[in-house]
Order: C-alpha cells, then structure tokens, then sequence
C-alpha cells in the first residue's frame, strides 16, 4: 500500500536524521566494496549486536520475576493510590548494560512498561545507535509509579522504591548503569555537584559498578533544535561502548 509505503519512509528518514544530529556517522559510511553499477550507497541502519544471554542468568530472571510481584502488590506510599498500574521495568536479565530513568509517565502507566512514550521512543532510537537491541538491555526506573501530573518524585517516594531498584541491580549485575535525568544521576552520584551540564561526561562508581550520567530523553525533547545536547549524550554513550568493548 503506499500509505504504508510512506509510512516506512517517513520513519526511516526520521532515524537518519537523530543518528546525523547525535554525530553517529558511521552509518554514512560508503560500502567496502563499490557496486558494479557505480550508484551512490545508500545509508542502512546499522544491524543490532544481539549476543546470546547466558544460560547461568535463569536465577537472574527468577529473582526478577518475584521483585516485579512484589512492586506490583506495593502500596507503600501515596503514588500507589493515583497509579493504572505500577511499572516494574522491562528487558534481559543478562543485561550487561542497565538503564534508569526517574519515574513513569503517562503512557507508561497505562501500558505497565518503562519508556513507552516521547521519551521512551527517543531512548530506543539512542540504544538502536550504539547497534543494541533494546530487548538485550534493562530499562527501570527510580520509583515504579507515575507522580501526579508527571512532577519529579519527592524523597520519601524514592526512599520507598529504591530497595527495588537496588534488588534489580543486584540480580542483574550489569556492567554499566546509565543514569538518565538528575533525580537518577542524585541517587548513584550523591555527593556530585552541579548541573547535568557539569556532572556528566565521566564514570562514577556506585557499589563497584561504573555509572555514566546523561541528559534524560525527555530533556532532549524539550530543546529539540538543540544538536549540542544530543552529541554530548552520544558521547557519553561512546564511553559506554568503549568501556563495554563494542567500540
């Protein structure tokens, strides 16, 4: 049909462009070997790394499933009463790279799954770009359930829901925790100081795991015209990468 036609057009050029603003060209790069036509290459989207998950991780996904039972049944604190439903947080429990973000939204908390909307689409394009699936990371949350009207959660509602989180880290043991926002970067970088701005751009450690803080998606969406912003957390997924050996 070419409605759907252009549908799919329409998506891929809009990829294109974020991987260019970000600074990720290697998707641009000519093909090794030139056609037999001699036309131009054209860009593809780079192909997912997708490494098989360990058979050891089975406990992994045990201990997942009984922390998402447990946030699911939570009515600790006053975000409970206004939510759907709680969003426990989704992906492989042999996630060698984990991220999270500060709370659910909307979308999140009528569809039960982390980074769902806006933002959420945003953030899958930024892991398509360092050539990784989304199903082969973790994505969480600071709190599971959505604040009223989206406002930033208050510090005895993180109090509350962080031994989840930290219950997940624990049974995943990722490599690397990506701190998405301030209210996440806050938590594994307390005694950082300073804007976003300032603090990101380097590791950190929390509990022997490195932590690289960058803008939340939602940040870039709110200074769209902004390509300084979006290379700056492309950078800071390069260090990712490299510290992951899939430079």
């Amino acid at each position: 049909m070419p409605g759907d036609a252009d549908r799919k057009r329409a998506e891929l050029e809009e990829r294109l462009k974020f991987f260019s603003d970000i600074g990720a060209d290697f998707i641009f790069k000519p093909e090794a070997k030139a056609r037999k036509t001699g036309a131009p290459a054209v860009p593809t989207i780079p192909a997912a790394i997708a490494p098989p998950v360990p058979p050891d991780k089975s406990t992994a996904a045990l201990d997942l499933g009984l922390i998402r039972d447990q946030i699911l049944a939570c009515r600790k604190c006053r975000l409970a009463a206004g939510r759907t439903q709680a969003v426990p947080g989704e992906g492989n429990p042999a996630a060698e790279l984990m991220f999270v973000g500060e709370g659910p939204g909307r979308d999140e908390d009528l569809q039960g799954r982390p980074f769902v909307g806006r933002a959420g689409q945003l953030l899958t394009k930024i892991i398509e770009a360092m050539k990784l699936e989304r199903s082969r990371v973790f994505i969480a949350n600071m709190v599971k359930c959505r604040p009223p009207d989206n406002r930033v959660p208050q510090r005895d509602e993180i109090d509350f829901c962080t031994p989840f989180l930290v219950a997940q880290i624990a049974a995943i043991r990722p490599k690397i925790l990506v701190s998405l926002g301030k209210v996440a970067t806050d938590f594994f970088v307390p005694h950082a100081f300073g804007g976003m701005t300032s603090i990101r751009g380097r590791f950190y450690d929390w509990n022997g795991i490195p932590v690289m803080p960058t803008f939340h998606p939602s940040y870039l969406i709110r200074n769209e015209g902004n390509r300084e912003i979006k290379k700056m957390v492309w950078d800071d997924m390069k260090q990712v990468l490299a510290h992951l050996g899939r430079t």
